[in-house]
């Protein structure tokens, strides 16, 4: 029987998780929180990323019918479809937009001698931005059409490392050309805007 760590806990002691515990600190995520910590919500979602799950049902029978390897893994909470939720619902989101902006900061600098295929002096990046549908009688703030709902993903991708350097959420009607004025102008860079036909 093999006794070294699993492939998901590989992955995961590669992220800084000092860092991770200063965003947890700074906007209070443990505040009321007695057992399903912070870190137990990110590992969840990131083993759903990670195995394409597609609903918080297929999350937790897929971790369930794991459960002796849950703490090998990193989860210490029990995992449930209502714990899940409540905690997507009512958790600061903020905590891990800035551990993800931390992450993209850590990426660039192994990335920032690699060829870029073209000789340029400047930066270039590339807009753009893709739907994503909802279901309107669960999202009802999510106002995209008369029946449909839906909210649109503006990504700044920078093309020397293919990460991103920007990422915006907006509802699915907001035009891209709108996202310009969220961005922080780089004094000699290239934004190239793609529209597809």
């Amino acid at each position: 029987m093999y006794s070294g760590k699993i492939i998901f806990s590989q992955i995961m002691d590669y992220l800084p998780m000092h860092i991770f515990r200063k965003c947890v600190d700074r906007y209070n995520g443990h505040y009321k929180v007695k057992s399903f910590l912070c870190l137990d919500q990110f590992l969840c979602m990131s083993f759903a990323q990670l195995t394409y799950r597609e609903s918080l049902r297929d999350i937790e029978t897929c971790l369930r019918a794991q459960q002796t390897k849950l703490y090998h893994m990193g989860i210490r909470s029990k995992v449930s479809r209502s714990t899940l939720a409540y905690s997507n619902e009512n958790r600061d989101w903020r905590i891990y937009d800035d551990f993800a902006y931390s992450l993209i900061h850590t990426a660039k600098r192994l990335y920032i001698n690699d060829n870029f295929g073209v000789e340029l002096d400047n930066t270039v990046y590339a807009l753009d931005s893709s739907t994503i549908d909802l279901c309107l009688s669960t999202f009802h703030w999510a106002t995209f059409r008369k029946a449909k709902g839906g909210i649109k993903l503006h990504t700044l991708l920078d093309l020397r490392d293919n990460i991103p350097a920007f990422i915006h959420i907006t509802d699915a009607k907001q035009h891209d050309v709108h996202v310009l004025d969220e961005l922080i102008p780089e004094p000699g860079a290239f934004i190239l805007w793609i529209v597809l036909i």
